[in-house]
């Protein structure tokens, strides 16, 4: 156990949620903190519940949030033999045992522990069978399952990385199934066996497997193996305090890659959940968190997900980030989008992007560049002008923006339109409310937008000019 080897084990019945990706995150960090390895499985035994297209989405999210996984993908499906012969040699060490018990029988039990306030799980009736009663049902061909024989006395010990020294009993858990009467082994068996031969050292999951915890270990001493440290990661909840729920934002990793938010914003975003960076520090790199991460360092108690705080942390990724490489993304994420179709699309995009919270915005706050939506003439006058201080500074403007021919504009900077219009206020005895307040509105028809100079320089020449002569027409 010298190499740290973490792994990520997600069962493809359906998307990466954000919850497994914060797992994801973890374990990645934890592994390259240590120079060792961080590996994807995939836990395909549950035939039955398998979503087309799981596996795709799994290698695609962790692509996209940076996380790398080394070596090939292990497919549990594909080492089903493996399972199997663990589970007879544990039968025959009389450390397992097969249990005959009909749909109907467990059915009846769970029944009567429900009506009695009794403890739920299996009442090891087949772990009692003497071996004539198994000789008999096997002859019959009785369809039956192998359940794992747990201690019925004594306590699972472990120290784990962010809990400290933990102790539970064994007689506490139920004897689990490990192979099922189809063949296929459950996850506590099939785990146990590829993290051992995966070379695994550190398992990093949630907290609600702590109770789980017992039958893992049972199962790694009755192997006759060293067990793995565990990492229980505290529960992730809604701003209401309960348990997370899409209304929270518990969905998948695709749907926070359309909604347009930056994958580097998500992995700050997720890290932060449970884990302290003890410094007042907020945004990190990918490398600053690998030097950085500490699994002693992750909190004990729930984590907050504040979709606020995302929003707010997205937006900031956002305005750092070159305007080319956003436009790049908005492109794929968006192809069919109008305002793709624009030639000045980077220059909106370069004045938009400090207003954005997720790319996705850039589709609904935007319609005004393609067309300017009608409004009432009145909305064009500042609440302290009038008509004709209106009127005439948007004339003068008119007028000081010919001077200027279109090679000239697109070499003007959102400063230069700045001083043009500062120059008509400060020549023609007029306030900056009559002047720049009717030109933003000109030029976008909102109460709010960015600044006219802004437009001016986003817009070009022959857009501008033609939005402020209808402006001054529907004003007259």
């Amino acid at each position: 156990m010298n190499k740290v080897v973490t792994r990520f084990a997600p069962s493809p019945t359906g998307g990466l949620h954000v919850g497994a990706m914060r797992t994801a995150l973890f374990s990645y960090l934890w592994a390259k903190h240590n120079n060792g390895k961080f590996l994807l499985r995939i836990e395909d035994t549950d035939r039955e519940r398998l979503v087309e297209g799981a596996v795709l989405e799994f290698e695609s999210s962790l692509k996209w949030m940076g996380l790398d996984f080394d070596d090939e993908i292990i497919y549990q499906s594909n080492r089903k033999e493996i399972h199997k012969n663990y589970a007879e040699k544990l039968v025959s060490e009389g450390k397992a045992y097969k249990c005959f018990c009909s749909k109907e029988r467990l059915k009846d039990i769970r029944e009567f522990q429900e009506a009695n306030s009794l403890p739920p799980g299996y009442d090891k009736h087949c772990r009692k069978l003497s071996k004539e009663k198994i000789s008999d049902l096997e002859a019959n061909n009785t369809p039956y399952v192998i359940r794992f024989a747990m201690p019925e006395e004594g306590r699972a010990n472990w120290d784990d990385a962010v809990r400290g020294k933990m102790s539970l009993e064994y007689a506490l858990s139920d004897d689990q199934i490990l192979m099922k009467s189809d063949g296929w082994p459950t996850y506590f068996l099939a785990s146990a066996i590829d993290d051992h031969d995966s070379g695994v050292t550190d398992i990093i999951r949630g907290e609600e497997w702590i109770p789980s915890t017992p039958k893992n270990i049972a199962i790694y001493e009755a192997l006759g193996w060293e067990v793995p440290r565990f990492a229980h990661m505290p529960v992730t909840i809604g701003e209401s305090g309960k348990k997370l729920s899409k209304r929270d934002g518990d969905t998948s990793v695709v749907d926070y890659k359309k909604k347009g938010y930056l994958p580097e914003a998500l992995l700050n975003f997720l890290v932060l959940l449970g884990w302290n960076p003890k410094t007042e520090d907020e945004f990190f790199s990918k490398d600053e968190l690998i030097k950085r991460f500490e699994l002693s360092d992750i909190n004990k108690s729930p984590a907050v997900f504040d979709l606020k705080r995302l929003d707010w942390m997205n937006g900031q990724y956002i305005r750092k980030t070159e305007t080319k490489k956003l436009q790049k993304i908005i492109n794929e994420l968006y192809p069919d989008a109008k305002i793709l179709t624009l030639s000045n699309f980077d220059r909106i995009l370069e004045i938009e992007k400090t207003r954005l919270t997720k790319l996705s915005d850039i589709l609904e706050n935007t319609d005004f560049y393609i067309n300017l939506p009608k409004y009432d003439p009145k909305s064009l006058i500042f609440k302290k002008s009038n008509k004709e201080d209106t009127i005439k500074a948007l004339n003068l403007v008119t007028k000081a923006l010919a001077y200027f021919t279109l090679v000239t504009w697109e070499e003007m900077s959102i400063v230069d339109f700045e001083n043009v219009l500062k120059k008509v206020v400060e020549e023609n005895n007029l306030s900056n409310g009559d002047v720049f307040w009717p030109v933003r509105f000109a030029l976008s028809g909102e109460e709010r937008s960015p600044s006219p100079t802004e437009l001016l320089w986003a817009l070009g020449k022959e857009e501008s000019e033609s939005r402020i002569s209808k402006a001054i027409k529907t004003i007259k």
